[in-house]
């Protein structure tokens, strides 16, 4: 077990997301079916960010990072941007996804950490 130099969040949806989701248009009639919350909240993202010694900078990380983390949710469901909010801000963003802040990042893997950058 390694201790890694990083908090985290994790993020999980809210109800105004999912219902975004559900008013996405879908070509595969088996993604018609609309997910509740539950199902959606099964699956959440944990977004490393750097190491936290005070919980002021969990709302720094927030100020810092909030687009990021909505645009990335949103890609997940529409990569071309088509159906997106116009107007976003950090308010929006917490209304729609419920964070969880992780003070400590622990690795259980034996396997080396892989990078790759995404595209932006």
């Amino acid at each position: 077990m390694k201790l890694l130099n990083r908090s985290a969040f994790s993020v999980l949806p809210r109800q105004p997301f999912v219902d975004w989701v559900s008013r996405l248009p879908q070509d595969d009639e088996a993604l018609n079916q609309a997910m509740t919350l539950d199902e959606h909240r099964q699956e959440g993202t944990v977004y490393l960010i750097d190491e936290v010694e005070a919980e002021d900078a969990f709302f720094q990380a927030i100020k810092a990072h909030w687009s990021a983390m909505f645009e990335n949710e949103l890609a997940a469901w529409d990569e071309f941007e088509d159906h997106w909010p116009c107007e976003r801000d950090q308010a929006m963003f917490q209304a729609w996804f419920e964070l969880k802040p992780q003070v400590l990042a622990l690795d259980l893997s034996r396997q080396p950490l892989m990078t790759a950058e995404l595209e932006q």
